[in-house]
């Protein structure tokens, strides 16, 4: 420990850098913090767009495309806000699970667009999703397209 005079007068030794340390999300967290977001921003938004603006199940079965645009337009402005602003949806929030870029800064608004739509492209192939699983390092089809990942936090 240095002492205060060395300080002063600019004679103490130059500080250690510490290699970053992060842990990724466990993909049970993951799990739940996406069923979490579901039943708390997709879920009142289609019951909106189903009862309110369409009238009706069968009037959103009628016009499907238009009804799901009505649904994943504002999905889409929600989750990039919660993202860009906080790193963090509710449900990353609940099991301490934050996304960051690869150089564990905040992603950039680009990295964050391209995640949203890549994930599409990892649900509809299913692969995506499971190589997970494989990895070692836990990324998923679209975490290595938006070069983002889910680090857990708080801990």
């Amino acid at each position: 420990m240095a002492r205060w005079r060395d300080i002063k007068q600019g004679k103490t030794p130059p500080q250690e850098v510490k290699p970053l340390r992060f842990t990724t999300a466990p993909l049970v967290n993951r799990i739940k913090a996406f069923i979490t977001d579901t039943f708390m921003i997709l879920m009142p938004l289609m019951y909106v767009v189903f009862y309110l603006i369409m009238g009706s199940r069968e009037e959103f079965a009628q016009h499907m495309i238009a009804g799901w645009i009505y649904i994943f337009g504002p999905h889409f402005f929600i989750i990039i806000g919660f993202w860009f602003f906080k790193s963090q949806t509710p449900g990353y929030r609940a099991y301490d699970i934050k996304l960051v870029n690869k150089n564990l800064q905040k992603p950039t608004i680009f990295q964050l667009i391209i995640r949203y739509f890549s994930f599409v492209l990892s649900s509809l192939l299913i692969f995506g999703l499971f190589l997970a699983i494989a990895r070692r390092d836990k990324k998923t089809l679209h975490d290595l397209i938006s070069g983002t990942m889910l680090i857990q936090v708080g801990e």
